[in-house]
């Protein structure tokens, strides 16, 4: 571009709207060029151009992407990409005091020297460039702007107190990673911007922040390039950063170019430091905040005069250096190594011919290392490139192959990075002209890899360092906005369709994935939401059937599968209290509601189940001992062991015995009890009621309904078996009930002179006769354990023979051995005999304690003899005996001996089975053998009993 029209240096901070005066210029103009130091940039404002003049007219030209309309008036692009010999009207240079950049400072001055607008040239930039700029552009104007907010110092703030709208800037992808990482954990989420990143990523992070769905910002130095965000604070994480070459603390004005993007417009902004950075001393601050910085004196320059007539030539040109007193030859950038390392390869030298061929080869050095791979490794990389394109192209097929490799979506942020990063390679090739055959399908096709690598990495990027459920929650509530929540039939609850947790009846479960800063949103935001929710379901749940509802056996109220409440211990047993499971959050009226129809619910299953207990209580003709007796059973939830009553139930007379029996009482020989509270679900209720009122922390589980017995562990009480239902015996617990009916088989067998088990007792305990034989020792009985040989079963008679009935004489016993079989004949071995285990049981039981000597025991405290229950006869057979009037013989079993004929043990008082009193000084009656007894012939022969018919013969004999 040549000189001619006005030159005016637009100087000062940052937020003065120095860029937005340039796009006003230039619009104003017929054509024109703007160069900025960011590819970043040069799409934000090509974006803003688009948007008031059309696409048709503007143009994008960066190392990497190129969009030239046939009509272009207005030219965005880098600085590096400028064209300088278009004649444009207008020419405009952001950033200019990057002239002094070591890297790139040599590109801008450059600019400064030698691009001019045939009308109006502007340059932008910090107010410490005045000097030079005066010293080396004639003619030049100047312009200063003031800030239009105020920039302050406000300290070192832990990231975990970081205001929201803050951006935390790094100088490191791996600083900038672990501080996204930590406010994703404490704060939600952020969005992350690195000039490293495609245009598209970052336009997509920078809406994340903009459109609030994150408040946070964590960036690199790129954001201190003319970026306008809605940033309020800036934290440096570092003042100290690797430029290429080595670790320096940031200049003054770097700080303060990155610290004045907080506060945008007429907004102030602040500044500070985290993490481990040191704070600012005194003297930095009050430069940052009043713009107060030494003048730029060197300017970095390299010679744009350059010769190609051979390497060594270009090189010398490269390095010629200048005698203005503003100006410093530039140390050697990345394009000069490239080229003095390629022209030292042999394979390159003996390709060049000729000034154009050296020119080539500097076009290709200046392709920029994306990669930033070694010296060595992007050397070797330019010198294939330069090898296909001095032949003619870039092959189409290896190209396609390279491209192919790249175009992956998988994997991680940094290999996703990697991707772009070889990808932003190729498409900077693909920019050159006739470096590749069809140029646009090239341009097109590494442009649409791009795009779908930049999307996957902002996906990545969101994924790992964005709680897109929080920043949402978050927006809405910062925005007090009504909130929508949905509960699906497995009780999962979202908000504005984030999952947040679980609603379990009457209590929010939230996600438990969630770190403590976002656990606190997320139950803010749910409380919040879920309020009408509460009492919906409560109304619902007031209104369900008790059918709906069901106690667990440690004592927990469930409403189907969810958990709503426990009993506790009331005023009385038969009495509990409810306690409803709701948040505070839900309200004072749900939790009332909960609690009343929880205590609507248990009332009216134990009067249910226990109808009769309650019955009994309200019979106002139960009086005396009977109501009495009647409270124990109530106490006892209906179970009693009758060992535990034995002198409540002497007591009670046959009146009062009868009314007890009118409401299902049944006294059995072990215990007491009502039947119907035997059933499971009364059994279930009732270890729950009696555990709640003994304060027991684990409650003891019922057994499992339809067992006869069950094992009887030693750790477990006996109080526990009972209250199930069932009595330890043995190595097993038998059940109330099915004791009972073997109890009133046993009493019609002779327990002194023994007994063998019949069908019906190993039936009725549904046990094998070795296990059979284990019980009955459990109940007090000995069991002794022999062999014979098996009885073959008699053959039915024959239908045309009848059945004798003439009566057995007394010569033949019915209890006679069968026959002895008949010898074998000589030579045949006799046929084995099959033998049969058998039993015979005698009341043995074993004493509990030494008793006392006779003389000295008092009266009233006789002593529980052994183990054999002292009750009355069961329900059916032989019920009530205890309770008619007295008869000789009492209520003992068949076979018990009386003496002078009176009931042994007080007769009709309940101890029929009880232990026979003693007599000659103390021996047990019934010790001596049985042969020994003499004959009593006043007792008639049952013949009925082969035990009595046995006595008798032995006693003729």
């Amino acid at each position: 571009m040549g000189m001619g029209g006005r030159v005016t240096a637009v100087l000062g901070p940052t937020n003065t709207g120095k860029t937005h005066y340039a796009i006003e210029r230039m619009l104003a103009h017929r054509t024109g060029v703007i160069g900025l130091p960011l590819r970043l940039l040069a799409r934000e404002v090509y974006d803003r151009i688009v948007a008031q003049r059309g696409p048709s007219v503007v143009a994008l030209v960066t190392g990497e992407e190129r969009i030239v309309p046939e009509r272009t008036a207005y030219w965005v692009c880098t600085v590096e990409a400028m064209p300088l010999e278009i004649g444009a009207d207008f020419v405009a240079v952001d950033e200019i005091q990057l002239c002094a950049d070591p890297e790139r400072g040599h590109v801008f001055t450059d600019r400064l020297l030698r691009a001019r607008g045939l009308h109006e040239t502007l340059f932008l930039g910090s107010d410490t460039m005045r000097g030079a700029i005066a010293a080396l552009v004639p003619g030049v104007g100047f312009v200063k702007r003031d800030r239009l907010s105020t920039l302050t110092w406000s300290g070192s703030k832990k990231i975990s107190r970081m205001p929201p709208r803050s951006a935390i800037v790094g100088f490191s992808v791996e600083n900038v990673y672990a501080i996204a990482e930590l406010i994703r954990r404490q704060k939600g989420g952020c969005a992350v911007v690195m000039g490293a990143l495609s245009p598209r990523t970052r336009n997509a992070q920078v809406a994340l922040y903009q459109n609030g769905d994150v408040d946070y910002l964590v960036a690199t130095d790129a954001i201190g390039m003319g970026l306008n965000l809605d940033i309020r604070h800036v934290a440096f994480s570092s003042t100290a950063k690797f430029d290429g070459r080595r670790m320096r603390a940031l200049y003054p004005q770097e700080l303060a170019q990155i610290a004045g993007r907080a506060g945008r417009h007429v907004e102030n902004g602040t500044f500070g430091v985290t993490g481990e950075a040191r704070p600012l001393d005194e003297e930095m601050i009050d430069a940052i905040e009043n713009h107060r910085f030494a003048p730029v004196k060197k300017l970095q320059w390299r010679n744009a005069g350059l010769e190609f007539g051979s390497v060594e030539r270009l090189v010398r040109s490269l390095e010629a250096p200048t005698s203005n007193e503003w100006l410093t030859r530039a140390r050697d950038a990345d394009d000069v190594v490239a080229l003095k390392t390629l022209s030292e390869m042999a394979e390159v030298r003996d390709r060049i011919r000729g000034p154009q061929d050296v020119k080539l080869l500097w076009d290709v050095c200046r392709v920029p290392d994306f990669r930033s791979s070694s010296t060595m490794e992007h050397a070797g990389l330019l010198a294939r490139i330069f090898e296909f394109v001095k032949g003619g192209r870039v092959p189409s097929d290896w190209l396609a192959k390279a491209v192919a490799r790249i175009d992956r979506t998988d994997g991680d942020i940094d290999a996703i990075s990697k991707r772009l990063a070889y990808i932003r390679t190729w498409t900077y090739v693909a920019q050159r002209s006739g470096w590749v055959d069809d140029e646009s399908h090239w341009r097109g096709e590494t442009r649409a890899v791009e795009d779908r690598l930049s999307d996957a990495l902002h996906a990545r990027l969101t994924q790992r360092f964005v709680d897109r459920r929080t920043s949402v929650l978050l927006r809405r509530l910062k925005q007090k906005e009504t909130l929508v929540a949905e509960v699906n039939d497995k009780g999962e609850v979202t908000v504005e369709g984030e999952f947040v947790g679980r609603l379990e009846g009457f209590r929010f479960r939230q996600d438990a994935s969630a770190s403590p800063e976002e656990a606190r949103t997320l139950r803010q935001a749910a409380v919040q939401a879920l309020r009408p929710e509460f009492h919906l379901r409560a109304d619902r749940f007031y209104n369900a059937p008790d059918t709906e509802l069901d106690f667990t056996e440690q004592g927990g109220l469930m409403w189907g599968t969810t958990a709503v409440g426990k009993l506790v211990k009331g005023g009385e047993t038969l009495r509990p209290s409810v306690e409803g499971f709701v948040d505070e959050e839900a309200g004072p009226d749900v939790a009332e509601k909960v609690k009343r129809r929880l205590q609507h619910f248990i009332d009216r299953k134990v009067a249910a189940l226990f109808e009769p207990l309650a019955a009994m209580s309200r019979d106002e003709q139960l009086t005396g001992l009977a109501r009495g007796f009647a409270f124990r059973l109530v106490e006892g939830l209906g179970v009693l062991p009758r060992d535990a009553v034995a002198e409540e139930v002497k007591q009670l007379d046959q009146e009062a015995r009868g009314a007890l029996r009118k409401h299902g009482v049944r006294f059995g020989q072990f215990t007491v009890f009502l039947p119907l509270l035997l059933k499971p679900a009364p059994t279930r209720l009732r270890l729950v009621l009696w555990s709640l009122w003994n304060g027991l922390d684990e409650f003891p589980e019922s057994p499992p309904p339809g067992l006869v017995t069950i094992p009887n562990i030693a750790e477990v009480p006996k109080q526990h078996y009972t209250l199930s239902g069932y009595h330890p015996a043995g190595t097993r617990a038998i059940r109330i009930d099915m004791l009972e009916r073997l109890a009133d088989i046993l009493r019609t067998k002779d327990s002194r002179a023994g007994f063998e088990a019949t069908p019906d007792m190993l039936s009725i305990t549904g046990m094998t006769l070795e296990q059979f034989a284990d019980l009955m020792g459990g109940l007090g009985y000995k069991g002794e354990k022999g062999e014979r040989v098996k009885v073959k079963a008699a053959e039915p008679p024959k239908p045309e023979e009848p059945q004798s009935t003439a009566p057995i004489p007394e010569e033949v016993s019915v209890l006679a051995p069968p026959p002895e079989p008949e010898p074998a004949a000589e030579g045949e071995e006799a046929a084995p005999q099959e033998m049969e285990v058998f039993y015979t049981f005698t009341w043995a039981p074993k004493p509990r304690f030494q008793r006392p000597e006779r003389g000295n025991r008092p009266q009233g405290d006789r002593p529980n003899r052994g183990d054999r229950p002292q009750g009355e006869r069961g329900e059916g057979r032989g019920e009530g005996r205890g309770d008619r009037p007295k008869r000789e013989g009492g209520d003992r079993p068949q076979g018990e001996r009386r003496e002078g004929g009176k009931p042994k043990h007080g007769g009709g008082k309940g101890h029929g089975g009880g232990k026979p009193e003693r007599r000659d000084g103390g021996k047990p009656q019934g010790a001596k053998s049985f042969e020994s007894r003499p004959p009593r012939a006043e007792k008639p022969i049952d013949p009925d009993n082969p035990f009595a018919v046995l006595a008798a013969l032995k006693n003729k004999s």
